[in-house]
């Protein structure tokens, strides 16, 4: 008897510790995936700032070329030479086109650049007023002037209205940008590969033939999205819905939309924005495969960047 109960003892202890391991693992998973999610608040945080940046630069950009049109069209009714102000608009033009370029974009170089062309204006002014002295412009000409003057400070109030619009509409905005830089799958292909490293492409497979799944598929090219290590996961899903997974072969889970989500497959990928070729390979294990149709999902970064499927008959 004591003999007996000692070893009951023993499987207590046993089991006891196994729950602890088990309680322990979890609160590490729980952990990173709350780290994560941080590091991702920090990164929808900077996009943001950075999105209103440039859209508060490309307001004055598009103040001062609407000031630099009213400069040119003045200076010419009054016979002066347009030629550097015309010159300066196309200089314009073109670091407006280049402000969507991020590889190239600098705040400081910008805000160089705005105060430069505002110095031009306020240079032309002068010769604006040079010129109607030569010219003896009536007092009622000035007044015109002054008209127009006032009107462009309406128009600068417009646009600087805009630019409080465009803060009000942070939190949408912010949305936007973090959907424009989520990850997709293009041209998704599953191929079925035998136990003599035979495969088979088409969709269509008999399941005897079916040792492990090759899905392959091209990351589209997105300027937007950070080129850095990107994990993606697979999600194999039989006729009747239920994820293929063997945690004994990599099998895991992730979280999606505020859910935990079971995958079959997960690939670790360098994203280089150069429309790559990306593989992911699923080993059924031996497990027999249900005839009917299968769903192939791919998700990335917390967005479900592709769908395929394929047929087991």
């Amino acid at each position: 008897m004591d003999y007996n109960q000692e070893q009951k003892q023993d499987r207590k202890t046993l089991l006891w510790a196994a729950l602890a391991v088990l309680l322990l693992l979890n609160l590490v998973l729980v952990y990173f995936i709350y780290h994560e999610k941080q590091e991702n608040l920090a990164k929808d945080e900077i996009i943001t700032a950075k999105t209103e940046e440039v859209l508060s630069i490309k307001t004055k950009l598009d103040s001062i070329s609407t000031e630099l049109d009213l400069k040119i069209a003045e200076i010419q009714k009054l016979g002066g030479s347009v030629d550097s102000l015309v010159a300066l608009k196309a200089q314009l033009e073109k670091d407006k086109k280049e402000l969507k370029n991020a590889s190239t974009y600098s705040a400081a170089s910008y805000n160089q650049k705005i105060k430069n062309y505002e110095s031009v204006l306020s240079e032309k002014d002068g010769e604006i007023a040079r010129l109607k002295q030569e010219l003896g412009i009536a007092t009622t000409k000035n007044e015109e002037l002054n008209q127009k003057v006032t009107g462009l400070e309406s128009e600068k109030q417009l646009l600087a209205d805009s630019v409080s619009t465009y803060s009000a509409q942070n939190k949408e905005l912010a949305e936007k940008v973090t959907l424009a830089s989520a990850l997709h799958a293009e041209n998704v292909s599953v191929n079925a590969v035998s136990s003599k490293g035979k495969e088979r492409e088409g969709g269509k497979y008999k399941a005897k033939r079916i040792d492990k799944l090759r899905v392959n598929f091209k990351l589209a090219e997105n300027a937007v999205a950070k080129q850095n290590e990107k994990d993606i996961y697979l999600r194999v899903l039989d006729p009747d819905g239920a994820v293929l997974s063997d945690m004994a072969t990599g099998s895991g889970s992730f979280m999606f939309n505020g859910k935990e989500l079971i995958y079959s497959s997960k690939q670790t990928v360098s994203f280089t924005n150069t429309g790559q070729s990306v593989d992911i390979f699923y080993g059924r294990g031996g497990i027999p495969m249900k005839d009917g149709k299968y769903v192939i999902e791919l998700y990335s970064e917390g967005f479900k960047i592709g769908q395929g499927d394929f047929t087991v008959r």
